[in-house]
């Protein structure tokens, strides 16, 4: 009697107060592990940019395997399935798992190089020199804004050398020699105050070359054998670059 209500064989009446179906807790049980579970895939979704990039940078590098031909299976490890590329011979990459390297120096490739290229935006080395790459150098490589050096000499190139390389503040190493390049050296180049070493020798370059900014201290051997090339420009005197048969 009294708050503690009546017995029953020995058992208190409060025992016998409507309790939840074991069936309902266990329902809501599921509904909040669904919860959490959908909570944390959307949080994984959220945050895959490590991935992503180096993704992107992968695919970038496989375009390049695409349209070059590789008699000497050098690129055979650039398995496009893989997370990223930096256990791809040839390829170095930081501690984020982004490309900083490629040296494909005198691995027999011939083919054109791929405007994706310029996606590999922590890049510092593009090393593909004595290949017998040609077509246009890609005006895509200006956005390499990490780019320390830029070795495309000994290979075919043709066209115009592209005035977004201007855009390099990096760098420090330009040799484009031993190609087919043609037109005038851009003037935009001057802006490239950290470059230390320049050669365009041996293309078929015309108009005059600049003489302010770094290209102060290059010499005539950076500009050697380009049976066109009209010598240093003069200040005030632009003759040579204005003329429309310099291309």
């Amino acid at each position: 009697k009294g708050g503690g209500g009546v017995l029953f064989n020995g058992l208190s009446t409060e025992a016998f107060k409507f309790q939840p179906p074991l069936s309902t807790k266990l329902q809501k049980m599921a509904i909040w592990g669904l919860l959490h579970l959908v909570a944390a895939a959307a949080l994984v979704l959220s945050c895959p940019l490590a991935p992503t990039s180096a993704n992107l940078e992968g695919d970038a590098l496989y375009a390049l395997r695409r349209a070059v031909n590789d008699p000497k299976s050098v690129l055979q490890s650039w398995d496009p399935t893989l997370v990223d590329p930096c256990t791809w011979f040839h390829v170095t990459c930081d501690a984020d798992n982004r490309v900083t390297r490629l040296d494909l120096g005198n691995a027999n490739l011939s083919g054109s190089l791929v405007p994706e290229l310029g996606k590999l935006e922590r890049l510092q080395y593009l090393e593909l020199y004595m290949n017998n790459l040609m077509g246009c150098i890609p005006k895509e490589l200006g956005g390499l804004k990490s780019l320390v050096s830029l070795d495309l000499y000994h290979n075919n190139f043709s066209g115009a050398i592209p005035p977004s390389l201007s855009n390099l503040s990096n760098l420090k190493f330009l040799r484009l020699n031993g190609n087919r390049l043609t037109g005038r050296i851009p003037r935009e180049l001057t802006k490239l105050q950290n470059l230390k070493i320049l050669d365009v020798s041996n293309n078929d370059l015309c108009g005059t070359f600049p003489t302010s900014g770094p290209f102060s201290k290059f010499s005539e051997e950076s500009f050697k054998n380009n049976p066109r090339l009209e010598g240093p420009e003069l200040m005030g005197f632009v003759r040579y670059d204005t003329s429309g048969s310099c291309k």
